[in-house]
């Protein structure tokens, strides 16, 4: 992969930058609209019902897009023939088919909807529009601006290059992953909470709820050695699949206990030799204040 903070995948670019997801989330106001690039066409594609939401503050956007559909396609509206479907992570953490459309079909849908959002919107999708454009061009782009986003929340350097890493080494476990013919979403969820049972002693969900997370990004938590635990956990679990070649997801799953292991082998030594708990319920930045108050 030639860059930390932006990888391809089955032809689209995911910028991995603040979150997560493997689909970026793009911020207008207080609203989060989800989007994914498509590498081959330089378009984004944004999810049509998260800007339904954001333009008419609907507590049933749903059915607002389905009546403005249903309302464009009696009208004949090239907009209706526009919107195409990708699969995006819903609230409840699986990936389901969504009506999206770019930049330029979602100006002129926006003409069919009344809204005092609708011009401020306008001038955000030119903006990020052309950010995705300039990093398309340059992706070191890409890498500052998440930097930036890191400087500004209090993480140190050595703190963002390990994280940087991280994105580095994970992006490498999912493409084994998808070589391997495992689905991208619930899949990868289920293979990421066995390596982290493995090396950590508890799943994913217990360790977010140890460091008091609701929707905030595990990684974006990790100290410095937690997150060199993970990285040797998905690094050993990439080298053990391509190794192995599992042809299951229950072969695969193996591979995930197997690769989590080795770096829960880690942990118990250092646990051992320093007398000291790896895993902590505090966050980086909690753990380094008191360290500066200290």
């Amino acid at each position: 992969m030639p860059v930390v903070a932006l990888a391809k995948s089955r032809g689209y670019y995911y910028l991995y930058s603040m979150k997560l997801n493997k689909k970026t989330v793009a911020i207008f106001g207080n609203n989060r609209i989800r989007r994914l690039w498509d590498a081959d066409k330089e378009l984004w594609y944004f999810s049509v019902i998260d800007v339904i939401e954001t333009l008419t503050n609907s507590s049933i956007p749903k059915r607002y897009w389905s009546d403005l559909k249903n309302k464009l396609k009696d009208e004949g509206s090239e907009v209706y023939d526009k919107i195409v479907q990708l699969k995006f992570m819903a609230k409840d953490g699986k990936y389901y088919l969504t009506d999206v459309a770019d930049t330029e079909t979602l100006l002129r849908l926006i003409q069919s909807v009344p809204s005092p959002n609708a011009e401020p919107f306008k001038l955000w999708l030119a903006r990020v529009g052309y950010e995705r454009l300039e990093e398309t061009a340059d992706p070191e782009i890409a890498i500052n601006r998440a930097l930036k986003t890191y400087y500004q929340k209090g993480y140190s350097r050595e703190w963002i290059n390990l994280r940087l890493k991280s994105i580095e080494i994970r992006k490498d476990l999912t493409d084994e992953w998808e070589n391997r013919g495992v689905n991208d979403g619930f899949e990868f969820a289920i293979l990421t909470n066995e390596i982290t049972k493995a090396w950590a002693g508890m799943t994913t969900k217990e360790y977010k709820s140890l460091k008091n997370l609701k929707k905030e990004n595990l990684r974006d938590n990790m100290t410095n050695m937690e997150l060199v635990l993970n990285m040797l956990a998905e690094t050993a679990t990439t080298e053990i699949s391509k190794t192995k070649k599992p042809e299951t997801f229950g072969q695969n799953k193996v591979v995930a206990r197997e690769g989590g292991s080795v770096a829960g082998h880690a942990r118990q030594e250092i646990e051992s030799k320093t007398g000291k708990k790896v895993i902590t319920g505090k966050n980086y930045l909690e753990s380094r204040t008191t360290k500066k108050l200290i």
